[in-house]
This record gives C-alpha cells, structure tokens and sequence, in this order.
C-alpha cells in the first residue's frame, strides 16, 4: 500500500512541477491541465489560421478566386483607412501577416487563394507617385508569379465585389489593406491617416489616460479578465464571450518589445484554441475596438482591463 501511495505522490509531484516549468520558469507551452470554467462552447476563431471565418479562409467562393492582372496600380483615399493601394480598376489590394517580405513569400494556399486570390506579377505598373523600385514578383508553389510591393505578396479579396470595398481588412487580424509603400493602411491613433507600421507580436504603446499598455501586432490593445485563474492557468470566457473577446494567439518569445516574458506560454485551451499568456494570464483583445488607439474594453463589467508591460492589469482609469 505503501508503494502505491508513494508511486502516486511522485507522479503528482512530477506533473505538479512540469505545470510550474512552464509557467514558472518560462518554459514549453501551456498547461495541458489548464480548464475553461463554464460552458465550454465551441469558440470562434477569433486565433484561428489567420485566414477568417467559414472553416478558416472568409466565405468567398472558388469561382471568385480568378486570377486577373492588376494592370496600373492606384492609390484610394479611403476616410476610414488612409491611402490605400488598388489596382486599376479600384479594387483593394491586401497583404497577409503569415507572408514574409524579407525573403518574399507567400503563405496562402489551396482553398486560401479561393478567398484571396493572388494578384499576378505580369504587366503591373506602379501607381503614380509611388517608387517603382517597390514593385516585385515572388515564385509561387503552383510556378507563378505573385505581384510584391516592398517584398510583400499581394492580393484581392473574394468579397469585394466593387471598387472602393475593404471587407478584408483585419479578417482573421492577420488580413490588412495595403498603404502604396507595402506597409499595412490603417487609421491611426487619433483619426490621423497613414500607413501602420509593422509592430512586434506583443509591444507597448503609451495610452494618454491609461499609461504604458500591451498591443498586439496590429496595435490593438491587449487584455486581462478578471475571473480568469493563472494558478492554475484557467479561462473564464468560453462560448459567445469569445465573440467579444477574442483571444491573442501565440507569439514568438523574440517577436516581442518591452513586454515581459515572465510566464510567456501558450494555453492549449479545453476548446482547442491556442492562447497566448503572459505571467500564466490568458490574454484577450475587444471586438468593440474599431482601430489601434481604442480602449473601449477598459473596464468593462468591473472585470475587464488593459494589461501593463509587466502584465498586471490597468486600472487608473476608474
């Protein structure tokens, strides 16, 4: 009896201390132990692929997703997201954050290009009072060749169907206009225009009521829910409350900027979601916030709140 007991005991205490190395000593991912409380609904995919909604990859169909060339390429004044670059018949282009600019390459395919189809390289021509040193071409898996604006692919998105659409923009927070410099079209803090500039996974922007708080790479603020549990590592929002609270999927260690890494794990949530932490907190943005700069989710219930570089929550609003 003895034996067992003892055998018992060293099995907890070896699970015991592998929840701690991941949390406490900054290591692996995220607890395999950690439980959403409640009803542990079927999430949206606010951290899905990266592709949007409908298993992934937006609700376009394939009939959409016709190659076509871009011909002289334009720059839209758009109010809501500054210059945006077309192509000649007024559509917008898009890049993708899973893409990289530096090699170039693309990381849509299949059923992704359905959505998004690829602009192809042949006869574009840069807009007027762009660099033409800024256009390029990129080889894709399937041979051919992806038009490239400051290394970054470029594409169309199957669900504008006219001139002047931006229904791509932030789909799956990893879809975003394209600026004529191949930076990601966005507005800025403040109603200024411009184009955003690429931002680390995980950074710090100064918020003039609330101090230094996270953003995520599209600079929208990062938050922490009071209910949730770090030891043990638990999410409280399950189910429609992710609809309004999406969680921050995973981010590379060293794609982050003055934000601690204390306790920077993923959390294999119980719904199959993966998400990011930091000091073991799951982390979370807000639907209601339109554009970097907002921080309409502080404070929300009393349980909601921005998160600091060091991972404690803001509350000098209240």
């Amino acid at each position: 009896m003895n034996t067992w007991r003892n055998a018992s005991l060293a099995v907890t205490a070896v699970a015991l201390l592998a929840l701690t190395t991941a949390c406490g000593q900054e290591k692996g991912t995220a607890s395999p132990n950690g439980q959403a409380v409640g009803n542990a609904a079927s999430a949206q995919q606010p951290a899905d692929s990266g592709y949007g909604s409908d298993g992934g990859y937006g609700s376009g169909t394939a009939a959409s997703g016709t190659a076509k060339e871009a011909g002289q390429l334009a720059v839209w004044d758009s109010k809501k997201l500054g210059k945006v670059l077309t192509d000649s018949e007024g559509f917008t282009l898009y890049r993708f954050d899973k893409d990289t600019a530096e090699p170039p390459s693309s990381n849509c395919g299949s059923d992704c290009a359905k959505a998004w189809p690829a602009v192809p390289a042949q006869n574009a021509e840069a807009a007027a009072g762009t660099e033409a040193s800024l256009i390029g071409e990129v080889t894709r898996d399937d041979g051919t060749k992806q038009l490239t604006v400051a290394g970054w692919p470029m594409y169309r998105y199957a669900e504008d169907t006219r001139p002047g659409d931006a229904n791509g923009q932030g789909v799956g927070g990893t879809w975003f206009a394209a600026a004529p410099d191949g930076k990601k079209a966005a507005v800025e803090a403040g109603g200024a225009t411009g184009a955003q500039p690429d931002l680390a996974g995980l950074s710090v922007r100064e918020d003039p009521e609330l101090g230094n708080i996270v953003v995520d790479k599209r600079g929208m603020t990062v938050y922490r829910f009071k209910k949730d549990s770090a030891w043990p590592m638990k999410s409280a929002c399950t189910g429609d409350c992710l609809k309004k609270w999406p969680v921050v999927g995973p981010v590379q260690k060293n794609d982050v900027e003055g934000v601690t890494t204390k306790g920077f794990v993923t959390f294999d949530r119980p719904d199959g979601v993966k998400q990011q932490s930091l000091d073991c907190w799951p982390l979370y943005t807000f639907s209601g916030d339109a554009r970097p700069g907002d921080t309409n989710g502080q404070g929300v219930g009393g349980t909601w709140y921005a998160v600091s570089p060091d991972a404690k929550l803001v509350e000098a609003s209240e």
